[in-house]
């Protein structure tokens, strides 16, 4: 799962909001976003009411085997926290298969939510040209494979009530944003905006489903970008977006970042208003705020506190704080003894921060009681423990100097390092497999601290 930090973006929202503020534009533009569809009437059953209780899954694969080995060497307390880890309420993915396949994977996740008397949170992750090809590779095979895989989850779901993610990345890295070559790589934007409407038109079609499209997260694409992208895909006919899906950025900037996409919707979708149609005047994490210093976001949020203009900001999101506890890792620590990395070197690495970082934690538990306005839940949405793909220098998210530091068994030569991760001293496990070193850690460094969670006490 890719996110890139979109600092080119920097300049040209400075100049278009200065631009904007000194003309004092008034008129918008007479032409619709990208053929946006109408927004469907508000439902009430679509939101999710705030005592919702979340399904916890059966123990993901390998997470057994690690409790089982900490107990055999005594380590009751680690074993203790993966195991309360494990109870936590957590998304089931769905990942591929045909369309038989999957809805029985639907029907039986189901079946055991409704022994629990909980909410199951899906998410839908077979898109085709899924993450440009990379580390999370795969998807259907084509638009029309893919609409008849959603039907089929969208009819296994039926009338009952469940939470459906559609397609983490898919609106943050479209097709250009992959910059491959069409004789590999032949999947285009209108397809995957296409693909996406598709899914809210077949997923939300019962008032028991709340849908949610890809929103990204605040270090990745600019307010008025992801608003543009969210509302030709049909964000209007779905419940919202989420946010921070496999990421790490925290509670604050997440939900400032998400208010301020539902004011940009709202404004840029409303033909009275002065920024109808124009997703380049909507402020952001890069203008009139600095993306590096949080301090300063609260200019944004004053800015749309000045320019809303009698837009009302209505779409909703939720937020993935499965591992978010910390923050994202700077890196920093790594120019100090005994890694004695360059600052160059830990910038480079920090850009790589999304990929199996160390030095993350847990955050807050899934609740839909979150007291933030158009917050409906916080949620774990990653699987705490698994990998995000085996991250290196091959696949551009490791550097390392290692005349600098290395260890006895690590590689000397240029070619084992390319494949080494010197951030936990070994090959990652491919994405999606159990990453036992890492899901440790989390749970070592969540925050707040695990405990034992009672499924009763969900919603309370």
């Amino acid at each position: 799962m890719r996110s890139r930090l979109c600092r080119s973006l920097v300049l040209t929202g400075a100049l278009t909001l200065t631009l904007v503020s000194a003309a004092g534009v008034s008129t918008a533009s007479a032409s619709a976003i990208g053929g946006a569809t109408a927004p469907r009437p508000a439902q009430a059953s679509h939101v999710l009411p705030s005592n919702t209780r979340f399904f916890v899954p059966p123990p993901a694969d390998g997470s057994l085997s690690q409790i089982a080995g900490l107990l055999k060497s005594h380590d009751i307390k680690d074993a203790g926290l993966l195991a309360a880890m494990e109870t936590v309420p957590s998304a089931v993915w769905l990942t591929g298969g045909t369309p038989a396949q999957v809805a029985k994977q639907v029907r039986t996740t189901l079946a055991e939510a409704a022994l629990e008397r909980t909410v199951p949170v899906f998410v839908v992750y077979d898109i085709p040209g899924r993450d440009c090809s990379e580390y999370s590779a795969g998807g259907a095979a084509d638009q029309a494979a893919y609409g008849t895989w959603v039907d089929a989850v969208a009819k296994a779901v039926g009338g009952t009530r469940a939470v459906l993610l559609v397609e983490p990345d898919a609106l943050g890295n479209m097709p250009s944003d992959c910059n491959l070559p069409t004789s590999s790589y032949p999947y285009t934007d209108a397809q995957r905006t296409a693909e996406v409407d598709y899914a809210v038109t077949s997923l939300e079609r019962d008032a028991n489903t709340s849908v949610y499209l890809d929103g990204t997260n605040s270090h990745w694409q600019a307010v008025g970008n992801i608003s543009s992208r969210l509302l030709q895909a049909g964000v209007q006919r779905a419940q919202g977006f989420f946010l921070n899906v496999s990421n790490f950025q925290t509670d604050a900037a997440s939900q400032d970042y998400g208010s301020w996409i539902s004011s940009c919707i709202a404004m840029i979708s409303d033909p009275s208003n002065w920024a109808y149609n124009r997703p380049d005047y909507c402020a952001s994490q890069y203008y009139p705020a600095t993306f590096s210093d949080f301090s300063t976001w609260s200019q944004t949020t004053a800015w749309y506190a000045q320019n809303m203009a009698g837009a009302v900001a209505t779409t909703h999101y939720v937020i993935d704080t499965s591992r978010n506890g910390l923050g994202q890792n700077t890196m920093q620590g790594y120019t100090k003894a005994p890694y004695n990395q360059s600052e160059a070197t830990a910038t480079a690495l920090e850009l790589g921060a999304w990929c199996n970082p160390t030095e993350a934690g847990l955050g807050a538990r899934p609740t839909a009681r979150t007291g933030v306005p158009l917050l409906d839940a916080d949620l774990w949405v990653k699987t705490p423990g698994q990998s995000d793909g085996q991250c290196d220098a091959a696949g551009g998210v490791r550097t390392w100097d290692y005349s600098a530091y290395t260890q006895p068994g690590w590689p000397q030569d240029a070619a084992g390092q390319n494949l080494f991760d010197p951030l936990w001293g070994r090959v990652d496990p491919a994405a999606g497999a159990w990453f036992p070193a890492q899901a440790l850690s989390l749970a070592q460094n969540a925050n707040p601290a695990l405990g034992l969670n009672l499924l009763a006490g969900q919603g309370r």
